[in-house]
């Protein structure tokens, strides 16, 4: 049984994971040790448990228009960016649920594609 208290970023992205949860190809996760999301085996959120903030794979031109808009940080774990990935503090924590659901939108799209480019080898 883990008895950790999660934080309050944390208990928002379940609460707004849930409807996520009810889709099709829809799954939880851990992504280096954090709660996550998956569509068909692709990462597509996540949240960052010790700051308590959402982490969500988008594609790079938009991670990198909310990053430089100061309405994203980069998720950089162990000091490396990942070019498609951003963090969103709590305090922007009313963007959350439509950052989700783009990052569940993106991630169709690259299920789509990658699935698109297996069936023509």
């Amino acid at each position: 049984m883990n008895d950790r208290k999660r934080s309050s970023g944390e208990e928002r992205f379940w609460k707004l994971a849930e409807p996520l949860l009810a889709q099709a190809g829809v799954t939880r996760s851990t992504m280096m040790g954090f709660p996550c999301l998956r569509l068909a085996g692709d990462f597509f959120a996540s949240c960052d448990r010790r700051t308590g903030q959402l982490v969500v794979k988008l594609n790079e031109k938009r991670a990198t228009a909310l990053i430089d808009a100061g309405r994203a940080e980069p998720f950089a774990p162990n000091g490396r960016a990942f070019r498609e990935w951003v963090s969103v503090p709590e305090r922007r924590s009313r963007n959350w649920s439509a950052l989700l659901d783009e990052a569940l939108r993106c991630s169709a799209e690259r299920t789509r594609r990658e699935g698109s480019a297996n069936r023509g080898r």
